[in-house]
């Protein structure tokens, strides 16, 4: 929950554009909005923010406290974030920076904000620099229309397709980097630790939740209206529980992909994709035609439209 003073600023935020007075008064704020890492309940914060190019930068400072604040810790657990800018809001994916692109960063951050560096010289950990970025994987646009429920599962799996191909990408960049080092000493960090880290488990989050919406309301639904197709139903569930422990196996992989062995990292993603592309293939194969009549967004209940007490 966030603090009275916290509450107080959210509210005339969002009252006035995004504008507010007091200490915050003509500064950059943005309201960020995280998953609790433990409760699993949003809780949104505000903050200020720092431009560098295309995307924004917070920083962790707390101002000069010792310990990391909760927002996060709430981000490494449940990487894709709200974000309100002025009268704005999208998703945004939070990858902390590492390495040189952390020191390149929060120099940016000082130059323009010089308060972040007295925040810094005040506590010995290193304030964490957070990118928000793109949500959506490269090259992403949105679908020209959604009309029913077989578009919006397409949306999804295009959605899913997309966020692995470029998992993929940074995976090779990160070990592409790793081997390019030559001479004594560790070789540098690339950089993309934390990034592959977000990325894949904001896929690997968005996939659990398709899958276990699918368990719980699509497919009953569909099985209400097709009981010959239950062993297809049935191949879909256990299909889903396949790509759930093959996600728990590659998220544990990443955490160790700074000193993970390339060949091993690589082999494990194969098997994901392979396994999950062929998932998606058979349920499109099998859902597709049944959902093609199926309107989206859903009509809202008969007699709930334009009901009135006068």
């Amino acid at each position: 929950m966030p603090t009275p003073f916290d509450q107080s600023v959210i509210e005339e935020f969002r009252a006035n554009g995004g504008k507010v007075g007091g200490p915050f008064a003509g500064e950059d704020l943005l309201l960020l909005t995280t998953t609790d890492a433990k409760s699993g309940k949003e809780t949104t914060t505000p903050l200020g923010y720092v431009r560098h190019g295309d995307s924004l930068v917070i920083v962790g400072s707390r101002p000069g406290a010792p310990r990391h604040p909760g927002w996060y810790h709430n981000l490494l657990a449940h990487p894709v974030v709200r974000v309100e800018t002025g009268t704005r809001t999208f998703e945004a994916l939070a990858v902390p920076a590492e390495g040189t692109r952390r020191e390149e960063l929060f120099e940016h951050v000082v130059r323009v904000a010089p308060g972040y560096g007295d925040h810094q010289a005040r506590t010995t950990r290193p304030l964490p620099v957070v990118v928000l970025e793109r949500a959506e994987p490269d090259g992403w646009e949105e679908p020209v229309e959604v009309r029913s429920l077989a578009d919006k599962l397409m949306e999804v799996h295009t959605w899913l397709r997309g966020q692995l191909r470029q998992v993929r990408a940074e995976v090779d960049a990160h070990f592409a980097a790793r081997a390019a080092h030559h001479g004594p000493g560790e070789p540098p960090a690339p950089g993309l630790g934390l990034q592959i880290r977000q990325r894949c488990l904001a896929f690997c989050q968005a996939l659990e939740f398709h899958h276990t919406s699918e368990d719980a309301h699509l497919l009953p639904g569909i099985a209400r209206y097709h009981p010959h197709l239950t062993d297809t139903f049935d191949r879909l569930r256990d299909e889903h529980r396949t790509v759930a422990r093959v996600q728990g196996e590659l998220v544990t992989l990443l955490a160790g992909i700074g000193i993970a062995d390339p060949r091993r990292f690589r082999s494990e993603l194969d098997r994901m994709s392979t396994e999950l592309n062929a998932h998606l293939d058979y349920e499109e194969e099998s859902l597709l035609p049944l959902l093609a009549g199926v309107p989206w967004p859903p009509a809202p209940p008969v007699g709930t439209a334009g009901n009135s007490s006068g």
